[in-house]
């Protein structure tokens, strides 16, 4: 289970430090389980050209919760990397919110698997992601 302590620190790396989460304008919390919460606000920028919410977003908002979950796993400041991720998109979305949680389907010394749903606004699951992730521990986030 995540530390508060360590979700703050991972918390302060999003907000911080990648330049994706304030281009995207996307927000991370972590629920009860330990899962990261990824919630992006409608942005019209981030449409298709039929005005959808585009396909890369979806992969992003999914790899993202997963990414957090995973690294969330331990209380070590270190790095993690995606290292084999799959994306199922399931439903279009236009104009709506999207939020992406990520949970733990199996946690070993060096790799975490995690799965990961997306929904829009409307609580409707309209992508479903399941991300194998890498610990770094030479590779600190601070």
């Amino acid at each position: 289970m995540a530390t508060a302590k360590r979700t703050a620190e991972l918390i302060r790396l999003f907000e911080e430090r990648a330049p994706i989460a304030r281009f995207f304008g996307m927000h991370l919390s972590y629920n009860e389980e330990g899962g990261a919460v990824v919630d992006l606000p409608y942005n019209p920028k981030l449409d298709h050209a039929l005005g959808g919410v585009h396909g890369g977003v979806y992969a992003t908002m999914l790899d993202t919760a997963g990414w957090f979950t995973a690294a969330a796993t331990t209380d070590r400041s270190c790095w993690a990397a995606t290292s084999e991720f799959t994306v199922h998109l399931l439903q279009p979305v236009q104009r709506a919110s999207l939020r992406s949680v990520g949970s733990l389907v199996k946690v070993g010394k060096r790799q975490v698997v995690a799965e990961m749903q997306l929904e829009d606004g409307e609580g409707r699951l309209v992508g479903h992601g399941v991300g194998t992730f890498i610990i770094l521990p030479n590779l600190p986030t601070k």
